[in-house]
């Protein structure tokens, strides 16, 4: 497992110092990775998304600033900062940015994928 694109542990670090955003584009970094999950930090910038797809397991979004616009399984979702929204496993999902936005994905794999 690679290394080089996490946080190193026991220091304080300021989220907007993690990720520079691109001009019309979708910048990420993933802060943490295990056997059971990832955290990744997501910067969009307007009017850029993510298109639709599915994973196997849970996705949880929180975002913290900005908003965006996130269509699961068809059912439109508008979060704000300090919102956080469940994406279900193998339910097709896409993430929308009506504005500049950051968020953080929390990926949680089930034992069995591993």
């Amino acid at each position: 497992m690679a290394t080089t694109h996490t946080i190193p542990p026991a220091e304080a670090h300021l989220i907007h110092s993690l990720i520079t955003p691109t001009e019309q584009g979708i910048t990420s970094r993933v802060l943490a990775r295990t056997a059971g999950g990832n955290l990744t930090l997501f910067a969009l910038d307007v009017d850029q998304e993510l298109s639709e797809h599915s994973a196997p397991f849970d996705a949880l979004v929180i975002v913290l600033e900005g908003a965006l616009t996130l269509t699961i399984g068809g059912t439109s979702v508008r979060a704000t900062p300090g919102t956080i929204v469940r994406m279900p496993a193998n339910i097709p999902h896409a993430v929308r940015a009506p504005e500049q936005a950051r968020m953080l994905l929390i990926m949680l794999r089930d034992h069995e994928e591993r």
